[in-house]
């Protein structure tokens, strides 16, 4: 049997958030250089502030500024960091409870070995050259031990604009593992062909192949070289921009029924003004140039109409 393929997949997005009226003055602190916290029913001043009191559950209000330095409670060391944390070199997070503040949290010490952190070490705030009032606008690093051990707030900048939304990049990296059955279609779309496989048992074909048919659950076994001509489905009109789009709105994602096929492969339909695209349009693959192929679906460039009547909505009202 020929190899299975494998290919590194990155799936990534930005989340933009509102902060809300606590958390976005603790981020707009971080921006202007100094801790802001809040005190609790209680009596005990936490950082950050959590939106309620979690002893009297009121909204919170009783805001306060703190010192940029504190002390270590608790640690662990990162021996190998991954991309975006704090440091491409080893380094330390740790609890860090900063001086008058009850309540840790937890953030990066920059220090070079495990040797040079403790439980009890004291630290000050390493802020940023430039800052968006983001987390990593700040790090932590060991105070000399010829250090005065109470850290000053920074002066007040409360005339500052306030921060009302972040945007926090989101991503996923892992290495996808196709099966035999997927291995063979994308080796087939590197020739120009699309194969599907089909089940001894309800005669039903699936493309892209399954190593087992889910009606029946025994092996699909017989392969099967599909058109590359079909019936639109289902479909959607992608009106919304977003980062990284190839195409510009609005355009037509749709679920397209190939001749032969008992399931549908999802892919772009172009070459049609969006408003015009109805389910049972016939359509066929636009292939790009050949010197572009790869082992991917994105070997077909889009699907445009043939100009063929309308399939009959008998010949796919089962593969909806």
């Amino acid at each position: 049997m020929s190899r299975t393929l494998s290919a590194p997949v990155t799936v990534a997005f930005d989340y933009t958030r509102s902060t809300g009226p606590v958390l976005g003055r603790f981020l707009s602190g971080i921006r202007d250089g100094r801790f802001v916290g809040a005190r609790l029913a209680d009596g005990r001043v936490a950082v950050p502030p959590p939106e309620f009191d979690p002893v009297s559950h009121t909204a919170t209000a009783d805001f306060v500024d703190l010192p940029d330095t504190g002390t270590v409670t608790s640690w662990t060391w990162v021996s190998e960091p991954v991309k975006h944390q704090p440091f491409d070199r080893p380094f330390a997070f740790a609890l860090i409870t900063l001086d008058g503040a009850d309540t840790p949290f937890l953030h990066a010490v920059d220090v070079a070995s495990p040797d040079e952190i403790r439980t009890g070490l004291r630290v000050r705030a390493r802020w940023g050259a430039e800052r968006t009032g983001v987390i990593t606008d700040v790090v932590f690093e060991p105070l000399p031990d010829t250090a005065d051990g109470e850290g000053a707030a920074p002066s007040s900048t409360a005339d500052a604009e306030a921060l009302t939304g972040i945007v926090t990049p989101v991503s996923l990296d892992y290495t996808y593992a196709a099966s035999p059955e997927e291995s063979a279609f994308f080796r087939g779309l590197a020739e120009g062909r699309i194969l599907g496989q089909r089940c001894p048992a309800c005669r039903k074909v699936y493309v892209p192949p399954r190593p087992a048919c889910p009606t029946d659950g025994v092996p699909t076994e017989e392969e099967i070289e599909l058109s590359d001509t079909g019936t639109v489905t289902t479909f959607c009109i992608v009106n919304v921009p977003f980062m990284g789009q190839k195409i510009a709105p609005p355009y037509v994602s749709a679920y397209i029924l190939l001749d032969g096929a008992d399931i549908a492969l999802q892919h772009l339909i172009l070459d049609i003004p969006a408003d015009e695209v109805r389910m049972g349009l016939r359509v066929k693959a636009v292939w790009k140039p050949r010197d572009e192929w790869g082992t991917s679906i994105e070997n077909i460039s889009h699907f445009s109409p043939t100009g063929e009547p309308d399939a009959d909505y008998a010949t796919y009202q089962h593969h909806l």
